[in-house]
């Protein structure tokens, strides 16, 4: 009797454990999905077009970069880098091509980071964004990049 209830019951909770499985799966689809359309429709157009707004909003306050340009350190808090942003002539402006790709984006519950490749003026970027889901919302907590074109 005992044995025929235990079987009774993994049989009832592997379906159950099958479902948690694809629920965690599903979410983290979507956040991929949500970091991705974040990238797209945020990151790779506001660096585009010099929209210091746009780059704002999905910056968090106290995001770091950090990294290197053409062989220089770079270190920037957010302001200083929004401020470079704005003060320089977007590619969009310049009509000079621009390329940004998504790479890789790795999840775990509440972080992320995205590996994306970025292309403007005389610079090849490879970069790594730190994501951080904060009250439901996927913003940028950290930039690291490094200038690899020749």
């Amino acid at each position: 009797m005992k044995k025929l209830l235990l079987t009774a019951l993994l049989v009832g909770l592997i379906p159950a454990l099958k479902a948690q499985k694809s629920g965690k799966m599903e979410n983290k689809q979507q956040d991929s999905l949500a970091i991705a359309e974040v990238l797209e429709n945020d990151y790779f157009k506001a660096i585009y077009a010099g929209d210091t707004g746009r780059l704002g909003n999905i910056l968090y306050p106290g995001t770091l970069l950090f990294g290197d340009v053409k062989g220089q350190p770079y270190a920037k808090n957010r302001e200083e880098y929004l401020a470079g942003v704005q003060n320089r002539q977007s590619p969009k402006d310049s009509g000079k091509p621009f390329e940004g790709k998504i790479i890789s984006i790795d999840i775990i519950n509440s972080i992320a980071v995205a590996r994306v490749m970025v292309k403007m003026y005389d610079f090849l970027y490879d970069e790594f964004l730190s994501f951080h889901k904060i009250e439901g919302r996927w913003v940028i907590v950290n930039k690291m990049i490094s200038d690899i074109s020749k």
